[in-house]
């Protein structure tokens, strides 16, 4: 690609200048045309990032959750217009009874957060509601979803809801009868050839996997306490750069839903904002066909692009959530330069 010719200098620099931690990957049609990894992945043992580093991708699981529960609507186990009551029971008793699966999925149920973002925390407190060892299986999220009143009737406007995610998680389980983890292994990362992809628990990650770093009261320290010990529909899974140019070649290719459910997904249900709508699961540009993935939590940062009608992927995953190093710097470069 032309536009690349002098980008990876530019990349570099920024880079340089920023001390960036993690990998940066560029797509072209099948061939990767820019793949580099900076930093550290353990700064203690002095252990650098490579290009097939494991980086937790925080909610950039939700567009993955969301395949996996609109392949179960494809497959006739449940309606998109399915209430979250009927799979629910008497758990999470303040969910309104017209909350539909489509809602979740498209974060316009207007349930109350386990972890809201309007809540004004900062990126490095202490937020989850229970131990983080407690958060291990979907089941164990139940106490934390519950006792958090509606916001707003169902369906009147989008307001970003991680827990909405993790409800479908449990949905899904539940709907299945298989752990959400496999679940999402069985029907996204198996099909999309995603090898390096899965929930790890962050208490024994593997030798390939990168520590998350962030910066509180001036010192550096892993995110092992901020985050749930293994994540679920709404964030924690770890992934590298190639496979998450899988999951986009797997899921516009048809190989994870049919293709009339990839145009359904991608279809907006809101405007965010005049750059930004939102489909089901997935943020699009606010005008032309990208869509985007992207995650942010203490220790993590992810944002990955993708343009179907020019075949153009770009990822940036870093495993930092400090402003300097993080993959936010470098991402606004890529856009800039290849997107617009």
């Amino acid at each position: 690609m032309a536009a690349l010719e002098h980008l990876g200098d530019e990349i570099d620099q920024l880079a340089d200048e920023t001390g960036f931690s993690g990998v940066v990957r560029v797509d072209h049609a099948d061939a990767s045309v820019y793949a580099k990894a900076f930093g550290m992945a353990h700064r203690g043992l002095q252990v650098p990032n490579t290009v097939d580093t494991q980086f937790g991708l925080a909610s950039g699981v939700k567009g993955m959750t969301a395949i996996a529960v609109v392949s179960l609507v494809a497959d006739g186990e449940v309606e998109l217009s399915t209430p979250a009551r009927a799979v629910l029971g008497s758990d999470l008793p303040l969910i309104a009874d017209d909350v539909t699966i489509e809602q979740l999925l498209s974060h316009r149920s207007g349930i109350g957060d386990y972890l809201d973002e309007d809540d004004g925390h900062d990126i490095t407190d202490y937020v989850m509601p229970v131990p983080v060892q407690h958060l291990a299986s979907t089941e164990q999220y139940v106490p934390a979803l519950d006792g958090h009143q509606t916001k707003f009737p169902a369906g009147e406007q989008f307001a970003y809801c991680n827990g909405g995610f993790v409800v479908l998680a449990l949905i899904a389980e539940r709907v299945s009868g298989v752990p959400f983890s496999d679940l999402l292994h069985e029907r996204v990362c198996e099909p999309a050839g995603m090898t390096d992809t899965a929930f790890l628990r962050s208490d024994e990650l593997p030798g390939r996997a990168a520590l998350g770093y962030l910066t509180v009261a001036g010192a550096v320290r892993s995110n092992v306490l901020h985050l749930p010990v293994r994540g679920n529909g709404d964030g924690g899974i770890y992934s590298t750069a190639t496979d998450v140019t899988s999951l986009w070649r797997a899921f516009f290719g048809g190989r994870l839903v049919p293709a009339e459910w990839v145009a359904e997904m991608v279809r907006p249900r809101s405007v965010v904002s005049d750059r930004e709508r939102y489909g089901l699961g997935f943020w699009l540009q606010g005008a032309g066909d990208g869509v985007r993935l992207e995650g942010y939590d203490a220790g993590v940062s992810f944002r990955s692009w993708h343009h179907p009608s020019r075949q153009l992927t770009h990822t940036v995953i870093a495993n930092t959530s400090d402003d300097d190093g993080s993959a936010w710097p470098i991402t606004r470069l890529l856009y800039e330069r290849l997107s617009v």
